[in-house]
């Protein structure tokens, strides 16, 4: 995950590392991105951004890729290519800029930024960080669930001996 690793090209996926979560553009060439951006997106934005979970709306914006980026880390990600057929760039760019300015539902669970650009590249909505999010917490609520269970059934049997012994 090279800070520059390559020029990207029109069409490209940009994944910017916030830190506690990714922000995604996509490139529209001449050093520009276009992105679905919340109130709260933007490199300085810090923890507050976190606060673009909490927004209903955001704005569909074209600006430069060092403006969005600031001095967090990035990387070209098409992740979805092998699944999906990417659209030819000409309707990418053509869809994208046609959108700019625009105020949107913003959810982060169905409309996010990430599922914007998957939307432009791959007519495909999908994040794959609310999937790995939304996996985790039912791993971890099932594995709670599990755990639960378990203790029950420790308590009944520790519970039925010590009944056991105050009827004897």
């Amino acid at each position: 995950m090279a800070k520059y690793e390559k020029k990207p090209e029109p069409g490209d996926l940009i994944e910017i590392f916030r830190g506690t979560y990714q922000h995604w553009v996509i490139y529209v060439g001449e050093g520009y991105v276009i992105h679905l951006a919340p109130p709260s997106e933007h490199p300085q934005a810090g923890a507050y951004s976190m606060m673009s979970v909490l927004s209903d709306k955001a704005t569909v914006k074209k600006e430069e890729l060092y403006e969005v980026v600031g001095n967090d880390e990035y990387c070209i990600n098409n992740l979805l290519d092998e699944k999906y057929e990417p659209r030819p760039v000409q309707e990418i760019l053509w869809d994208a800029h046609s959108v700019l300015g625009q105020e949107r539902p913003y959810c982060v669970f169905r409309g996010n930024c990430e599922h914007f650009v998957t939307e432009l590249r791959y007519g495909e909505p999908q994040s794959r960080q609310v999937r790995v999010a939304v996996e985790t917490f039912a791993a971890v609520a099932s594995a709670g669930i599990g755990l639960g269970i378990v203790a029950y059934a420790i308590s009944k049997m520790f519970g039925s001996k010590d009944k056991e012994k105050q009827t004897q």
